[in-house]
């Protein structure tokens, strides 16, 4: 009897010690979930960066899913147990990936908490470019304004400054101290300087004020960020090199799943053609329909998990009507010398450029920061018409108007096999857009050596061969770019 009366209290006692316990318990859960929704509390409050970096970690679980659904496919007879290891193996990467995104998700997450505050100050940044460079000719026989020889220029110095400039636009600024190309002395000037929204409704996005107009692949993206040493020569000749203007540009993406981009833009002017130089119009009255319109549309296609294409078409129209005085004329698809006939004017009526580039991609997933090939290609139309008309007392002749229509193209294939090095070649041809029989080709090597994303050092070699219409020479040049950031540096989604 002792023995049953002991064995009951041994129970109570355990079941009472239990239940301390257990409530014990509950209250470390219940103190547990609390931190944890405060946790997702705070990770909600984060920007968007955050959230960009969380889609990305879905896109790659999906990526895992869709993987693991094909090894678990039952196998046909002829695959070997190898083949499947290797697909096992390529989850198993892809899975560390996305392990690897979560840790910089949580990185950024305390980043952010960190400089919250500080966010409205601006991001400032310094980029040097000195060119060291041999060429076998001077230029008066190659037509290009550096001297031959020996040559050291430093190509532009640039000051980049960003910031918000409410919840609802960006603003950023670039002052260039580029040197001049004939006489190498530098002169600081303002080369963008722009207003963005940030939140319109309906995917559209405006930007106003002086920037480099969306055309083309490379005609809006600066000369150090370029793949090669020198700007292609199609783009220096038909649009001045860079693609800038004073004006406004409006983007819109079209609200479907697959991504399309199309983008419209009005300016005074854009770019800078060596033509423009010899505009004699003295402050005449313009309509709207004389400044200048351009476009683009552009869409990427994913043809398979590491290889990527983006296709692109261009427009641009000036139907401002210019003076050019008495420089010259084009008869007969051939240049003549307006002072034969004295007192005559030449006046450009119209310029049209239209332009389709392609970008190919392949970034293997296992290895996308280290390996990489991309092949670029574009081909631009040039369209302009002439009127020469007689003055009184000059020279007597019926007036006409000339339309010259000159084609160029440039194409480029980068290899990258590591973090620091990568190597190319560039090839160009073109139509001179005065005279579509002056015709150029170059071909251009080159190696770049990335010490860093700051610090960067390229090696080229280009022949440049003219016909017999230019009158210019062969030549033969060796170029080195050094390039150098300080600071903060971003010009967007452009380096993709």
């Amino acid at each position: 009897m002792r023995t049953i009366i002991s064995l009951v209290f041994v129970f109570v006692f355990s079941s009472c010690a239990f239940a301390q316990t257990t409530e014990e318990r509950l209250q470390n859960m219940e103190e547990t979930l609390k931190k944890h929704e405060q946790t997702i509390q705070e990770l909600k409050a984060l920007q968007k960066t955050v959230r960009k970096q969380e889609q990305t970690i879905d896109e790659q679980r999906k990526l895992i899913e869709k993987l693991r659904a094909k090894v678990q496919q039952p196998q046909p007879p002829a695959e070997s147990s190898a083949a499947v290891a290797a697909k096992t193996a390529s989850v198993d990467q892809v899975q560390q990936q996305v392990e690897e995104l979560k840790e910089q998700v949580n990185s950024v997450a305390e980043a952010q908490q960190k400089k919250l505050p500080s966010e409205f100050n601006p991001a400032i940044g310094l980029v040097g470019e000195t060119i060291f460079s041999y060429r076998s000719k001077g230029s008066n026989a190659t037509g290009s304004d550096r001297p031959g020889g020996w040559d050291v220029n430093q190509r532009s110095v640039e000051l980049n400054i960003a910031a918000s400039v409410d919840p609802f636009a960006k603003g950023y600024a670039v002052l260039n101290a580029s040197a001049d190309p004939i006489t190498g002395e530098s002169s600081l000037g303002v080369e963008e300087a722009a207003i963005q929204t940030t939140s319109l409704p309906g995917n559209l996005e405006l930007k106003a004020g002086r920037f480099f107009g969306e055309f083309g692949r490379l005609a809006y993206i600066h000369d150090h960020e370029l793949p090669f040493v020198n700007r292609p020569l199609v783009l220096d000749q038909y649009i001045g090199g860079e693609s800038r203007t004073d004006g406004a540009q409006l983007n819109y993406l079209l609200p479907i799943e697959h991504y399309v981009s199309l983008t419209m833009g009005v300016g005074d002017g854009f770019g800078s053609a060596p033509n423009d130089i010899n505009d004699n119009s003295n402050g005449n009255f313009r309509n709207f329909g004389g400044l200048s319109f351009f476009g683009r549309g552009s869409t990427s296609f994913d043809l398979t998990p590491d290889l990527s294409l983006e296709p692109g078409i261009s427009g641009l129209l000036n139907p401002e009507t210019v003076n050019r005085g008495g420089v010259l004329a084009l008869a007969n698809g051939n240049p003549v010398t307006l002072p034969q006939f004295p007192g005559s004017n030449l006046s450009q009526t119209r310029r049209s450029l239209e332009g389709v580039d392609l970008t190919l991609s392949y970034k293997p997933l296992r290895n996308n920061q280290f390996e990489s090939i991309t092949w670029g290609t574009e081909v631009l139309r040039s369209d302009s018409s002439f009127d020469v008309m007689p003055t009184p007392g000059g020279a007597v002749f019926s007036p006409f108007n000339q339309t010259v229509e000159s084609y160029g193209m440039y194409s480029y294939l980068t290899y990258k096999w590591s973090r620091e090095w990568s190597a190319g070649f560039l090839f160009e041809c073109m139509e001179d857009s005065w005279n579509h029989a002056d015709k150029t080709v170059a071909y251009s090597p080159y190696i770049t050596w990335a010490l860093s994303h700051w610090n960067q050092l390229r090696l080229q070699y280009t022949h440049t061969d003219h016909n017999a219409v230019s009158g210019l020479r062969p030549d033969d040049a060796i170029y080195l770019q050094w390039a150098w950031i300080i600071g903060s540096h971003a010009h967007g989604w452009q380096q993709r």
